[in-house]
């Protein structure tokens, strides 16, 4: 079956999400290692109100945490986008790019290709001039994405969703600006 993929890289197809993603999402969500760095796994209901909200914000904005799938299998991998945020930080309000892809793609290059794919997606096609990115102090693994992709780390912050969750609590803020 032929997808209709918003962009590609050069071996991911970016898409909004449909209802055939539920179980694979759900299972990369309910894997505690993919979440080590979220407050919680997610259950598959959790996951489908986590997909509600990220086509609704693609129907709004014109672009997401989109589903993401390798070109050559059609298998979904997770997550690589873009989001609007507007929690209280002195970043935000901001476009923030983020990524959760499940362990077997992991190592793969995957998360950097698609991030700089989404990246131009966002400074090319929708005109956003800054982009942010932010992971707890642990996620090495994210950070070293975020400098891959070319972003400058601007400050550490304590979040202010994962209160009950205080080991998620302290966060870093990469940024990129569009004409850099």
């Amino acid at each position: 079956m032929k997808k209709d993929y918003l962009f590609k890289s050069e071996r991911l197809g970016f898409r909004n999400w449909i209802k055939n993603d539920l179980t694979p999402f759900a299972k990369i969500n309910a894997d505690p290692e993919v979440m080590a760095h979220f407050p919680k796994p997610l259950t598959k209901e959790e996951t489908s109100k986590l997909i509600d909200r990220l086509q609704q914000h693609y129907l709004k904005n014109g672009y997401t945490y989109f589903a993401a799938e390798i070109l050559n299998t059609g298998e979904l991998i997770g997550f690589i986008g873009c989001l609007y945020q507007d929690y209280k930080t002195d970043f935000t309000p901001a476009v923030d790019i983020g990524w959760r892809l499940k362990k077997s793609s992991w190592g793969n290059g995957y998360a950097t290709e698609g991030a700089k794919k989404c990246l131009e997606f966002a400074f090319n096609d929708l005109s956003i001039d800054k982009v942010i990115a932010v992971c707890t102090l642990q996620n090495s693994a994210s950070e070293n994405v975020m400098k891959k992709i070319g972003m400058q780390k601007v400050g550490e912050f304590d979040h202010p969703k994962p209160k009950v969750y205080p080991e998620h609590e302290k966060c870093i803020c990469y940024e990129i600006n569009k004409n850099l």
